[in-house]
């Protein structure tokens, strides 16, 4: 629900966090047609007389929008409206709501949502059968939380001629059992075998799951994001054509940098032309408007640990803690990478990389430099998202480069019960090394912060409080921080999901208050800064404003 946009809003008598390294901290703040106008008592007390709306601030905090870095709406959205199977923990809370969806919706020829975590299942993991067992006459695809595997029931396994006799993609894995047959785990490139075959989503999905994502988001003050996977023109129901179609209508009130998939098949001799495309991409969306832009490339390197599929320098470690000589896969050979980016970075885009393994992670930085000695050090603001691992020689090269370490919080924030398969793969020296995000900000790095939704919630002070205590809010008493010395403090976790993801979006006018800036604001109920570390986690967002318009409110 957006609101009317007054003439001038004094937000005053509390405590308004900046994001402004030359003056971080001030006590109001006027704003007038969307901008902001005064900061600062005297400086605002002019504008009180004509004022439209007073926030007597007390014991909040008034601070910028939150600006998503690293996110995926669209998707999130699709799955809200779904077999959304976000809100449950357990494999017969999973299978009551696949069922239930089932039931209530006998028109849909497949059975697509997704949202699980491997957490709930018993240790040899999904299995078709626990599908089967509440839906057997339809295919059911249904990714994970992260998007990185996918659990599927034996009809649609069947449907894609997927059997013991199948091999596996170069990109991916077929879960099997001990007799070869397949479980009905997929991961990575092999989900894409059933994927393929489900019906495609239409525009009507699509802007009706970007209308909810947008709502959805506003209610946890965010104001802007970098989706971090819009497909490109011409591949189906394009999500970015959806924000284009969003900005024309008008509805459109987030500001959104989009981060046009990069095909990681794409042959060498056609790099020159897949990039000239994109980069055409940018300029078209360019022209029409500036609440939507694609100036950024997605390239995926790697995937996750928890599946042995993130890129690792050293390999992993078997169930026994010896290495299992396999380091996981690289989705693009570091020669065609650097051949990639250095190709983007001429063409004026920026490159987001998807990075957990640090052999990914340094094969991001070597294509980043030799970028640069061929083509210069322009204003690209290439950044590399998730960083689980990172090789101690190679943190201070973002700072080197200008590298943008793209982080995203809760991943940082241990839980009660770690992991054990992330233990036993990584081992205790690699374990605790994970998301060194302290290490990288006191290097000097450029930081900024994203959600990586629906991967995880999107609530950014839930992640800013996992980055400050590398636990998560409402974790048991005696739970140990992750990693040692690795916590950011309160004031560079919430810059960096702020201005510093303005930065990364190369949004200049956004992400701080001062004088000029857009006033894409947000009223917390408490103030963080004046609270013990431990209760950051539990301040809510009373108030979202984009350019001066109230576009959420508890309560209304």
């Amino acid at each position: 629900m957006a609101y009317a946009n007054p003439g001038v809003t004094v937000f005053r008598d509390g405590v308004v966090f900046t994001a402004r390294s030359e003056e971080p901290i001030a006590r109001a703040v006027a704003v007038e047609n969307g901008t902001i106008a005064a900061v600062g008592d005297e400086q605002v007390a002019p504008y009180l007389a004509r004022a439209e709306e007073v926030v007597e601030l007390g014991d909040r905090l008034l601070l910028p929008g939150f600006i998503d870095a690293h996110a995926h709406p669209i998707r999130a959205g699709i799955e809200r409206l779904r077999c959304n199977l976000l809100d449950e923990t357990t494999l017969s809370g999973y299978q009551r709501r696949i069922g239930e969806y089932a039931a209530a919706h006998p028109e849909q020829s497949w059975i697509i949502g997704g949202g699980w975590a491997a957490e709930a299942f018993p240790a040899a993991g999904p299995h078709r059968e626990h599908i089967d067992a509440v839906v057997a006459d339809r295919p059911v695809c249904l990714p994970d939380h992260g998007h990185h595997s996918m659990w599927v029931n034996t009809l649609a396994l069947r449907l894609a001629g997927i059997d013991e006799h199948t091999p596996d993609p170069a990109d991916g894995r077929i879960e099997r059992d001990e007799d070869g047959r397949p479980t009905g785990l997929l991961h990575e490139g092999a989900g894409k075998l059933v994927e393929r075959l489900a019906p495609e989503e239409t525009e009507a999905d699509y802007d009706a799951a970007l209308r909810e994502a947008q709502r959805y988001l506003h209610s946890c003050g965010i104001v802007g994001w970098q989706d971090a996977m819009v497909l490109r023109p011409g591949v189906g129901a394009a999500s970015h054509e959806t924000y284009l179609r969003g900005q024309a209508a008008g509805w459109l009130t987030a500001r959104v940098v989009g981060a046009l998939w990069w095909e990681r098949d794409c042959p060498v001799e056609l790099i020159v032309e897949r990039v000239a495309e994109l980069a055409a991409a940018r300029d078209s969306a360019a022209a029409l408007g500036s609440g939507y832009s694609a100036r950024s490339v997605k390239i995926m390197l790697d995937g996750v640990v928890e599946t042995g599929t993130a890129s690792l320098l050293e390999p992993y470690h078997d169930r026994c803690g010896h290495d299992a000589r396999d380091s996981g896969l690289s989705f693009i050979d570091p020669e065609t990478l650097r051949a990639v980016v250095e190709e983007i970075d001429r063409a004026g885009l920026q490159a987001h990389f998807h990075a957990l393994g640090d052999r990914a992670v340094r094969d991001a930085l070597d294509a980043v430099e030799r970028a640069q000695l061929a083509n210069g050090t322009g204003d690209r603001r290439h950044q590399i998202a998730h960083l689980q691992l990172v090789d101690p020689s190679d943190i201070p090269r973002f700072e080197q480069l200008g590298v943008i370490a793209n982080l995203q919080g809760l991943w940082a924030g241990r839980e009660a019960g770690e992991d054990d398969l992330t233990r036993s793969q990584l081992g205790a020296v690699r374990e605790d090394a994970q998301f060194p995000y302290g290490r990288i900000h006191r290097s000097g790095a450029p930081l900024a912060m994203g959600s990586d939704w629906p991967v995880s919630p999107a609530d950014p002070l839930a992640a800013v409080h996992a980055t400050v205590n590398r636990t998560l809010y409402g974790a048991p008493p005696g739970i140990p921080p992750l990693g040692v010395d690795e916590q950011v403090p309160l004031a560079a976790a919430l810059t960096a999901f702020t201005a510093g993801s303005a930065w990364a979006n190369h949004d200049d006018a956004g992400g701080s208050i001062r004088v000029g800036n857009r006033a894409d604001l947000v009223v917390l109920d408490r103030n963080p800064l004046e609270l013990p570390a431990s209760e950051i986690g539990g301040c809510r967002v009373e108030r979202t404003y984009v350019g001066g318009a109230l576009v959420h409110q508890n309560g209304a």
